[in-house]
């Protein structure tokens, strides 16, 4: 076989591999962990079970290559909003910027795998380096932390509080007025991490 048709097959297979991925993430996104069979991954992906099994022979090997194109899609998104608009408030813009993100399919799949880890051992094993990579900050690019502090407890709580509070909320089942409930939890977010950041006041937390 020449090079060059080694190379064509190359492609071919990256291009199924990453089909197949992107295939996953909308089955788990709409649907949770249960969702992405490989019956419906290689129905939707419009390949064979047996092209599945071939670039994923079994379950652990398809759930790293899942975790690694969440890291890389993740990184790529986080790099792409990390530049801070001129005269905004850069705790502000990056709260704005993760909520954002968190109705991103791949964050959406992201949130969907940890919690299914909690009783999935291979889950676990899949997705634990992607996770200590994003508690640290390390996938964050140029977005970096939820405020632009520094490393000692109370700007760690800062962004902490912010990730945390914004997580819970896209995970919540707000039944009425969600979109003013919403906003007002933003808002008090923002406050109070400007309030850790020394750029306001405990009182300042709820407007008067």
């Amino acid at each position: 076989m020449s090079g060059t048709e080694q190379g064509r097959r190359s492609t071919r297979s990256e291009r199924t591999r990453r089909a197949l991925m992107e295939v996953a993430v909308d089955l788990i996104a709409g649907g949770g962990v249960s969702a992405a069979t490989p019956a419906a991954v290689a129905s939707s992906a419009g390949v064979s079970r047996t092209a599945l099994l071939y670039h994923f022979p079994d379950r652990p090997g398809f759930l790293q290559a899942l975790a690694n194109h969440l890291a890389g899609e993740m990184a790529r998104l986080f790099d792409a909003s990390g530049r801070l608009p001129p005269g905004v408030d850069a705790s502000d813009h990056a709260i704005d910027t993760y909520w954002a993100l968190l109705q991103e399919p791949v964050f959406k799949v992201f949130v969907e795998l940890r919690a299914a880890a909690r009783g999935d051992a291979e889950v676990a094993a899949a997705i634990s380096g992607l996770l200590a990579d994003f508690d640290s900050g390390r996938l964050g690019g140029r977005f970096g932390a939820v405020s632009q502090a520094g490393e000692d407890p109370r700007s760690q709580t800062s962004r902490d509080l912010g990730r945390f509070l914004l997580e819970g909320l896209a995970l919540g089942g707000l039944t009425y007025d969600a979109d003013d409930r919403r906003r007002r939890l933003i808002g008090v977010v923002k406050r109070a991490v400007r309030g850790l950041n020394r750029k306001g006041a405990t009182q300042d937390l709820w407007p008067g």
